[in-house]
Parts: C-alpha cells; structure tokens; sequence
C-alpha cells in the first residue's frame, strides 16, 4: 500500500487530522524516507516512547558555520538537554520560574486582558489573533522577565523567527532568520542580564541571574538559552491556544453556548481545546538503543517523531475523538509533551488560556466569526492560525 503523505504539503497544514486518522489505520509507525524519520500516531505508542530512555532529545537545529548562533542558543535549551544536563537546568530553572511566580501573574495578566478588550469593545469587531491572542501572552511573559515595554515590540519578530526553525522545512532563510534573531536576541539579554547583576528586580530575569542549587548558577548561555526559550515556550503556544480554542468554540455553537451557561466548565474546556487542535503538534527523539515498535526496528541515530495532535484523537483513548466536547470527564491528552519534558510553563499556559477565554466570552457574548476560512500560519509544529476575524 502506497501512503501519500507529506507534512510539508499546504493540505497537510491545512488540515492535518484527516492525514492522522489514515496514518493511525495504515501506518501508526510510519516511515518517512524523505528525511528518514519514523512518525507516531497513536496515544499508547507515545505515551509509553515519551518516557523511555533508549531515546534522547536531540538538536533539529542546523548547525552549519552559518548558524552558529542559533545552533549555539538552542543546544541551551532544555528542550533539547538529556539527564543528567536535563535535570540539573530544569532543577536549577524551577527555581526561579516557581508556582508562586506564576500564581503573581493572574492579576497581570487579567489587567492585560481587560485593557485590549477595552481597545476593541466600542467597534464591535476585532482581529482576535492581532488584537488579543498574541499581544497577551507576549505581554505577560515580557513583564514576567522584566523586559521593558519599549522593547517588547521586538519580541515577536525574535520569536517568530526562533519558533519558525522547530518546523519540517527545508528554507534555508528560515535558518536564516532564526540565526539573526538568536545573535540580536543574545546580544540584548546580555545587556540587560548585566543590569540586573547590578540592580536586580523582582523579575523573573533578576532571578534566574541570581538562581543557584549546591553552588551551581546557570552559565551565560544557559541563561541566554533559557529565556529565549520561556520566549517561545511562553509565548507562541499560547496564541495558538487562545487562537485554536476560540476558533473552535465558534465552529461549535452549542458548546460555546454550553461554557457561557456553565463557567464552571472553563477548566475541562481548556483541557478539550488543547485536545481538539493542539497548539504544539508534534516533538522529536533521537534513538540511542535498538529498540522494536508494532514490528518496526528503530536504529541507533535514527530521529523518532511523536505526532501530538494524533495522539490526541485517537479512539483507543477519547470517544469521539473528532467531537468537541467540553464536558469530557477523562482527558489525557499529550499537548504538553510527556515524561521528563513536560512543559514547565503549563500552568502558566493553562491560567492565561483561562483568563483569556472567561473574559472574551464574558465581555462579548455575541461572539461570532467574520470569516469562512481562517488562515493559519505555515508552521506546522506549532499550529496557530495568522488571522481570525470576528464581531460581537
């Protein structure tokens, strides 16, 4: 049986979860020979392999002599560390980034969502993505760090460029782009990690400066590294998040109209929009031990690719899988990753996705979608969409 499958392809990214349920059915360990990658679909197959240690995490950066910067940036991602490296910067980053830092947040960021809504309430209409999705998180994780407001219109450009080098792509002015964010974003942390030392703030910043654990600090690049990736991490998901679940709310009258009647379901909401269209897609291993899956050998230094957003509709786990539905009692989707890796920022992803959905509902109960189309972003590990009009 010849599969036709393409991630890259423009129908792909349009809409992947046709491709997935195929995948899942004929192929749920599938071998790409295009770039020599084995893709993932079902939920057990990657819940079990997101916790095994025959596989490590690896860098999908390039690093050729162009790049350095940027292969330089991300091999200081925790995202791409193993144990023990993983444990010791995680250890070290939890920390400074602690619950109750985040729980300092609410209020901010209920301020910062009031105040854009106030922006648009008058004209009863708005570009939901341009107007709130990304100017929120983009906001709080800046104040979060200490970023000075003036500088925060630079953050989407460094982030977008950063997020968009993660992608199945072959565009070398997607590296490009990526290096030169990575060497002007480095240059500008340095300045300002050089001004906390001196005057240290209650950022988030200030204390990742200062963060030590048995006499250990973060080096330099690690702390370059680390807030680069709290950047992208807490930055691009959530717009995707609060893009992907309005849009789905919409698509979807009787559920929106079910969250308006019920606040109560806000939190299993959140959970079933990070389902139903993950903002994070997929995520990748590098095999480090000969290891057999559903009757596939997996080689040392082949790349293992776990297709989150399959995983999150298949009917081995949710019933009705393709069905939104906010009052799923049982959810165990792998939007956040799995394993050691699973995402620090969740409950800062989770407490935005909530203040944002609550309000926007709240303040504009005639919400309704202005177009038959959306468009989404040509990314497609991290799926968001470039516009959603709208008018209440």
């Amino acid at each position: 049986m010849t599969i036709q499958f393409d991630p890259r392809s423009p129908a792909f990214r349009r809409d992947p979860y046709p491709y997935y349920e195929m995948l899942r059915h004929a192929a749920p360990v599938f071998y790409w020979t295009t770039w020599g990658i084995f893709f993932l679909t079902r939920h057990d197959d990657c819940t079990d392999l997101l916790r095994d240690n025959r596989l490590a995490h690896g860098n999908m950066g390039d690093s050729s002599a162009t790049q350095d910067a940027l292969a330089k940036m991300q091999s200081n991602w925790m995202l791409f560390k193993n144990p023990p490296d993983h444990t010791r910067l995680r250890s070290l980053v939890h920390k400074a980034f602690t619950p109750r830092m985040i729980e300092q947040l609410r209020t901010v960021i209920q301020t910062i969502t009031d105040n854009l809504l106030d922006k648009v309430q008058a004209t009863g209409q708005m570009e939901l993505v341009a107007d709130l999705a990304y100017p929120l998180p983009v906001t709080a994780i800046a104040e979060m760090l200490g970023i000075p407001e003036q500088d925060r219109h630079t953050f989407h450009e460094w982030s977008d460029a950063l997020a968009r080098s993660l992608d199945l792509t072959e565009d070398p002015l997607v590296y490009e782009r990526a290096n030169q964010a990575a060497v002007t974003f480095t240059a500008y942390l340095r300045e300002l990690a050089n001004q906390r030392r001196v005057e240290p703030r209650n950022d988030l910043l200030s204390a990742l400066v200062a963060v030590e654990e048995a006499g250990d600090h973060l080096s330099e690049a690690e702390l370059y590294g680390t807030c680069s990736l709290l950047l992208i991490a807490g930055h691009e998901t959530t717009i995707n998040l609060i893009g992907n679940g309005t849009l789905a709310l919409l698509q979807h009258p009787e559920q929106l109209r079910l969250l308006q009647q019920n606040p109560v379901l806000l939190k299993p909401a959140i959970e079933e929009l990070l389902r139903y269209d993950s903002p994070v897609q997929m995520t990748s291993r590098i095999v480090m031990e000969k290891l057999e899956i559903r009757g596939q050998r997996l080689e040392p230094g082949q790349q293992v690719s776990f297709m989150l957003g399959a995983a999150n509709r298949d009917p081995a786990i949710f019933a009705n899988p393709n069905t939104l539905d906010i009052t799923r009692k049982t959810n165990p989707h792998l939007a956040f990753g799995g394993g050691i890796h699973y995402c620090l920022g969740a409950p800062l992803a989770r407490m935005e996705g909530q203040i944002a959905l609550e309000t926007l509902l709240r303040r504009m109960p005639n919400l309704t979608l202005a177009t038959e189309t959306p468009a989404y972003r040509d990314n497609y590990v991290l799926r968001g969409l470039e516009t959603l009009p709208v008018t209440f």
